[in-house]
């Protein structure tokens, strides 16, 4: 058994589960974030888009009766490359669908969305919960015509205590209202408490793993935390996956 599948086991979403498809990141992620156009998003390598297209599919497009349509992606204790995936998972998903897509900076600790599409981060979130106005006029569409961005906005001291608010639970049932889908960025859940606060008024959470350098123990604890506050866990990702053989190869074991 390998250390990467032992991990995901031991987290309780095991790779014979119907969402928890697994994607490489870190190579694709230094040559996207060196670029600085949105359109560099789906020139992926065939096997990373592949891989995060199933995942687009198993999340928001299954044919369960109620698939969810708000889903947080929470990284358990590095952020590594979880604000890149989030994106490109938006930027696909708004291609293989025809309802609006919002993609949302919660970590607003260290953002990294905005940085992403090479965009202003002047208007955002956090700039919605101390201003009056639509939701909707403080994201902005980043193309395709139903991919919108809401970054983080203005610096914050206290992230965790803006997000225990009882605004941003109204500004995130106004995002329910006028997106059809939303895609959440989040800080580590092992070191901050932002992403639970968040788990909780979202569909449900996907793990991020760095493969080889998340720890066990740390996995375990934030999906046994998960659990016990009732947020549903969806699947986990292992992020920056290598293989010791070329992955066409590797396939084909």
């Amino acid at each position: 058994m390998s250390k990467n599948y032992e991990l995901l086991q031991l987290a309780g979403v095991g790779l014979g589960t119907a969402r928890t498809p697994t994607t490489e990141g870190k190579s694709a992620a230094a040559k996207y974030v060196a670029s600085g156009s949105s359109e560099d998003l789906i020139s992926l390598d065939p096997g990373v888009r592949e891989e995060t297209l199933k995942l687009v599919q198993r999340l928001f497009l299954t044919s369960e009766e109620v698939a969810p349509k708000a889903v947080l992606f929470a990284p358990v204790d590095i952020s590594g490359g979880c604000g890149w995936l989030c994106s490109v998972v938006a930027r696909l998903l708004a291609k293989s669908v025809t309802g609006s897509v919002c993609l949302v900076e919660g970590n607003l600790r260290s953002p990294s969305l905005s940085d992403n599409f090479g965009v202003d981060c002047d208007r955002g979130l956090v700039d919605s919960l101390e201003l009056s106005g639509s939701i909707r006029g403080f994201a902005r569409l980043i193309g395709p015509d139903n991919l919108w961005l809401l970054s983080a906005g203005a610096t914050v001291q206290d992230s965790t205590l803006l997000l225990n608010s009882d605004r941003l639970r109204d500004r995130l049932a106004e995002l329910r209202e006028e997106f059809d889908y939303l895609v959440i960025n989040t800080p580590p859940l092992s070191a901050f408490a932002d992403g639970m606060v968040l788990g909780r008024m979202v569909d449900g959470v996907v793990l991020v793993l760095e493969a080889d350098s998340t720890r066990r123990e740390a996995a375990l604890r934030v999906n046994e935390g998960l659990r016990n506050s009732r947020i549903p866990v969806l699947g986990a990702v292992l992020n920056s996956r290598t293989f010791p053989i070329p992955a066409a190869l590797y396939k084909r074991l």
